[in-house]
């Protein structure tokens, strides 16, 4: 009976240290999130695109390993309900993490209404452009718009 406890606290023990590391992973992998998301605001607010679509592949990127961490975290943390493991930091850690993601999703809504908005800003600016072009007088083709044959008899 004795090994079967110390066997059941070792593997309580086991589950929660992993549990833990991958926590303290996937908190750092929110934070970088965070600092890319930020880093994309300000890239859309200075409209550098180049720096813009970079960050778009950081997230996507940063998402993908978020997914692939809670993909283990999930059964991990099944057991460790199971287990009843004595009180720890995982509490604490799932807290930063869930903290983590509200300001993530804040963060994502900001960028999703100024990319909106600068997009808007963009097509108003084509349109301007447009609208310049042929009110300008710009010279357009002497062939465009001829109200006369397209087609020439070669043959007589």
């Amino acid at each position: 009976m004795a090994t079967e406890s110390e066997s059941g606290l070792v593997q309580q023990k086991a589950v929660q240290k992993r549990l833990g590391e991958l926590l303290k992973q996937q908190r750092e992998l929110l934070q970088s999130y965070l600092v890319a998301l930020v880093n994309q605001q300000n890239s859309i607010m200075s409209a550098k695109t180049d720096d813009l679509l970079a960050y778009v592949e950081l997230e996507e990127q940063i998402v993908s390993e978020i997914f692939s961490i809670q993909k283990v975290i999930d059964p991990l943390e099944d057991m460790y309900k199971k287990l009843a493991s004595p009180p720890d930091d995982i509490p604490s850690l799932k807290l930063v993490s869930e903290e983590l993601k509200r300001q993530i999703i804040a963060q994502s809504s900001r960028n999703r209404e100024l990319l909106s908005a600068r997009m808007a800003e963009i097509r108003n600016e084509i349109e301007i452009l447009r609208k310049n072009h042929i009110t300008a007088g710009i010279r357009q083709s002497v062939y465009q718009n001829l109200n006369t044959a397209s087609m020439v008899d070669i043959k007589g």
